[in-house]
């Protein structure tokens, strides 16, 4: 086959949330193909996403009838270069916030455990705890290791579950609160960001503190998110607070990739009952209601509290609230994969389809890798 005529092929592979076939909607960065081999690169975004790794399976699979070799590599470009001196953490290709309107819905816990879950996916993983006020993640992950210092006073965060770090808490005393004004916390968050040796990241994962304040500004002026993850409870005090953050990220043109429903249902240990101790279905109706994907129920299980104290995130471990935090994991992937693949599509003269961000939640976790942004598209 020529390239013509595998590209013509390549229409039999759908994206399954775009509504089209991959070459129509523009996904297709390039082909190659000589004697040997045939080389495909295309417009994915989101390493290890499930519905991307499906789709470079799908590419495999309708080239494997070829006696030549097949190299998928992934990209999506930027639409408007720049110099590489201004562009913000050039090193990261994914910057997701993880954001709620008021306090104890369980931001923290879901910021934490969705780096996890990436990071044991096989992602290159950030977490940043951006809550200045209220620092909890290197608690949430036992990380008792400082940043070092470089000669040139660059800042060498630590690691932990194979994750880089970066926390308020590491720059002031255990129990030394920090009372600032906006100025600087602007001005330390900016440090944070440009000071630190991020390296090459598929994620960033944010951790901003609740409500709709100073660091949030901070973060929507200076970083280049890809989306943002609305945490809530289903009790109606809960979403009606979600819902202020979740105009805060209208008004500053940020795609919300969706909403994680966090303390859905509590169930007995000792009698098997389930309880509904914060209501139910506040958060699914809260997606519903703003066309929102909800990304994930994840019910009140004394085991993440556990976790969270103990330094062990729950996503790493077994059982039913591990399962659906994984698949929260995903689909923030998945969303994110979405959001990059839509845009290319949209630039490209594509007709993608409109609707959420996601599906929905799924019934069981895909750990199937997807590609990293920089190289092979399978990851074997």
């Amino acid at each position: 086959m020529d390239e013509p005529a595998v590209r013509e092929q390549l229409r039999a592979v759908e994206d399954p949330d775009l509504g089209g076939n991959i070459v129509s909607l523009g996904l297709v960065n390039a082909l190659d193909v000589d004697d040997e081999r045939i080389r495909v690169s295309l417009a994915l975004g989101a390493p290890y996403s499930p519905t991307e790794s499906r789709i470079a399976a799908r590419v495999r699979e309708t080239l494997a009838d070829d006696d030549r070799d097949v190299e998928l590599t992934a990209r999506v470009d930027d639409p408007e270069p720049v110099d590489d001196e201004e562009v913000v953490l050039p090193g990261v290709k994914n910057i997701v916030a993880v954001a709620s309107g008021k306090g104890g819905v369980g931001k923290s816990t879901v910021a934490v455990n969705v780096a996890a879950g990436l990071s044991k996916l096989g992602a290159r993983v950030g977490l940043f705890d951006a809550d200045v006020y209220g620092p909890n993640v290197p608690r949430m992950v036992a990380a008792d290791q400082a940043p070092r210092a470089t000669e040139d006073d660059r800042i060498v965060p630590p690691e932990r579950y194979g994750m880089k770090l970066m926390s308020m808490a590491f720059l002031v005393g255990e129990d030394d609160p920090v009372i600032w004004r906006g100025p600087m916390v602007h001005k330390v968050l900016t440090q944070l960001v440009e000071d630190v040796e991020w390296g090459e990241l598929d994620y960033m994962v944010l951790d901003l503190p609740p409500g709709t304040g100073d660091t949030q500004l901070t973060i929507l002026q200076t970083l280049p998110l890809a989306g943002a993850v609305v945490v809530t409870t289903p009790q109606g005090v809960a979403v009606d607070d979600a819902r202020k953050g979740l105009r805060m990220f209208d008004r500053h043109d940020t795609t919300v990739l969706g909403v994680v429903e966090n303390m859905a249902g509590f169930r007995c240990p000792d009698c098997g009952a389930a309880h509904d101790l914060f209501g139910r279905g506040g958060g699914a109706a809260f997606a519903r209601t703003n066309d929102l994907a909800l990304l994930g129920s994840v019910p009140l299980d004394p085991a993440v509290r556990a976790g969270g104290d103990e330094g062990a995130p729950a996503v790493l471990g077994e059982g039913d609230t591990a399962d659906s935090l994984r698949v929260a994991t995903e689909n923030v992937a998945d969303a994110v994969g979405l959001v990059q693949r839509r845009e290319a599509a949209e630039r490209r003269g594509g007709d993608p389809a409109e609707g959420p961000l996601s599906g929905g939640v799924r019934a069981e976790p895909e750990p199937t890798p997807a590609p990293r942004g920089d190289g092979e598209a399978d990851n074997d």
